[in-house]
C-alpha cells in the first residue's frame, strides 16, 4: 500500500511539473513575441491543464486572455479578464489590461463605423460599455446609433431602453477664455480654466452646457417603435419622457415629430404651436406649421407660416421655395376652367379675366423667386423663372435669366 501511495505522489509531482513546464514554455513564448506559439502550447494541453489546481488554471487563463486580446478576439480575452476580476492575485493585472482592452475595442469599433461596418463597431462599442457601466455611458450610446445605421432596430431599442432607464443625457461642459494679447476666446480643459483665471493673460471666462441627448434617444425609441407598427408603446415612450420635463422644448418637438411620423398632423400642430411659445423666433417651426397646414388643405394659414419663417429667417431658401409652389397651386384650377370654356362672347370675357389672374399669380412669385436667386443663384429658381416670363411674354426677363443660365 504504501508503495502504491509513492508511486501516486510521483505521478502527481510529474503531472503538477508538466503543467508547470508547459506554463512556463507558454509564458516565455508570448514575452518573446511569438504569439502563434505560445497558443499551441497552451491548445495542445488543454487536458494537462484542466487537471491543473486553480493557481496555474488561474495563470493559463490570464495568458489565454492575453493571446486572444493581442489576436483581437476581444470578446473571448474580456470572458477570461472578467473571470478573473475578482481573483485578489490578478485584480490589479486584470484592471490595467482591461483599460487596454477597452481602448483597443474602441479603436476597432472607430474603424470599422468609418468602414460602415455599423453592426459590429456596435457590438464592440457595446462590450467597451460593460467594461465599465458608468463610465462607458457615451460608448453605449454609440453602440445604439451605430446599431440604427446598421438597421439593426431590435439591437438599437436594447441599448437605447437602457440609455433611457439610466436617464443618460451625455451632456457635458465645455470652458472658454479668451486671451488677452490677441482677443481670441480658446476652448480650455477644467485645469486650464482653473488655473487662467488666476492669470491676467486671459479673460471673458465662460461655460457652456451642450444639449441633452436624451430627448434624441426618447424619439429613437419611439420611431423604433412606431417602424415596428408599436403605436401605443411609441407613444407612452415620448409621453413618459414629457410628464418628467414637461418644460423641455426638445421633448416637445420629439413628440411632434413622432405625431407626424404616426399622421397624427392635428396633434403636431397643436406640439408645434406650444414649441413656438417657447421660442418665437424659431423659423423652422413655423416653417413646419406651413407644411403641416398646407397637407391639412389650409393653404391660408400655410402661407402666413412660411411668410413668418422667411421673416425671422430671409435666407431660408426652403421656405421660399414652398410658398412659391403654394402660389403656383393655384395656377391648377385656373387652367382647368380655362380649358372648360367655349367661344361665347361670355366665355370669352371669362376666359381673359382668368388670364389676368393667371398673370397676377406669377407676378405674385417674381419677388421670391429674385431673392432665392439672389442668395445662391440657385438654378430651380431660375428656370421656373424664366418660364413665368416666357408665358407673360415678358422678353427683357426671359433673356436675362436665360443667360444666368447659361
Amino acid at each position: 500500500m504504501k508503495k502504491i501511495t509513492t508511486v501516486f505522489f510521483v505521478l502527481v509531482s510529474i503531472t503538477i511539473f508538466a503543467q508547470k513546464k508547459q506554463y512556463k514554455s507558454a509564458e516565455k513564448a508570448f514575452k518573446k513575441g511569438d504569439v502563434s506559439l505560445s497558443y499551441s502550447i497552451i491548445s495542445d494541453n488543454v487536458a494537462l491543464f484542466d487537471s491543473a489546481d486553480d493557481k496555474i488554471k488561474n495563470q493559463v487563463k490570464f495568458l489565454s486572455a492575453r493571446i486572444d486580446h493581442h489576436n483581437k478576439n476581444f470578446s473571448l480575452a474580456l470572458k477570461s479578464y472578467k473571470a478573473l476580476k475578482d481573483n485578489p492575485n490578478f485584480k490589479v493585472l486584470v484592471e490595467e489590461r482591461l483599460k487596454v482592452l477597452s481602448g483597443d475595442i474602441i479603436t476597432a469599433a472607430i474603424e470599422e463605423s468609418e468602414a460602415k461596418e455599423f453592426i459590429e463597431s456596435s457590438k464592440k462599442l457595446y462590450m467597451a460599455y460593460t467594461i465599465d457601466n458608468d463610465a462607458g455611458m457615451d460608448f453605449l450610446y454609440y453602440a445604439s446609433q451605430n446599431a440604427i445605421n446598421g438597421l439593426d432596430y431590435n439591437m438599437a431599442l436594447d441599448y437605447l431602453l437602457q440609455l433611457k432607464e439610466k436617464q443618460y443625457s451625455g451632456s457635458v461642459t465645455n470652458y472658454f477664455a479668451k486671451e488677452v494679447a490677441t482677443g481670441n476666446e480658446i476652448p480650455v480643459d477644467a485645469t486650464q480654466y482653473k488655473f487662467f483665471q488666476k492669470s491676467d493673460e486671459y479673460s471673458d471666462f465662460r461655460e457652456e452646457e451642450t444639449p441633452s441627448k436624451y430627448p434624441e434617444i426618447v424619439k429613437n425609441i419611439a420611431l423604433i417603435y412606431a417602424k415596428q407598427d408599436k403605436t401605443d408603446k411609441a407613444l407612452e415612450a415620448v409621453k413618459e419622457a414629457r410628464l418628467a420635463n414637461p418644460e423641455d422644448l426638445n421633448l416637445i418637438l420629439t413628440a411632434a415629430e413622432i405625431y407626424i411620423e404616426l399622421g397624427e398632423k392635428e396633434k403636431f400642430k397643436e406640439l408645434i404651436s406650444q414649441a413656438i411659445e417657447k421660442d418665437p423666433n424659431n423659423a423652422i417651426l413655423y416653417f413646419n406649421l406651413g407644411v403641416v397646414n398646407n397637407d391639412l388643405g389650409d393653404s391660408e394659414s400655410a402661407r402666413g407660416f412660411y411668410e413668418k419663417a422667411i421673416e425671422i429667417d430671409p435666407s431660408y431658401e426652403t421656405a421660399y421655395f414652398n410658398l412659391t409652389s403654394l402660389i403656383l397651386s393655384g395656377e391648377s384650377a385656373i387652367v382647368d376652367e380655362m380649358n372648360s370654356l367655349g367661344t361665347s362672347r361670355a366665355d370669352n370675357a371669362r376666359y381673359d379675366t382668368l388670364k389676368s389672374n393667371r398673370q397676377a399669380l406669377y407676378l405674385e412669385c417674381v419677388p421670391f423667386l429674385n431673392k432665392l436667386i439672389d442668395l445662391n443663384k440657385n438654378v430651380e429658381a431660375i428656370q421656373t423663372l424664366m418660364n413665368i416670363y416666357g408665358t407673360i411674354g415678358d422678353n427683357v426677363g426671359y433673356m436675362k435669366m436665360k443667360k444666368l443660365l447659361e
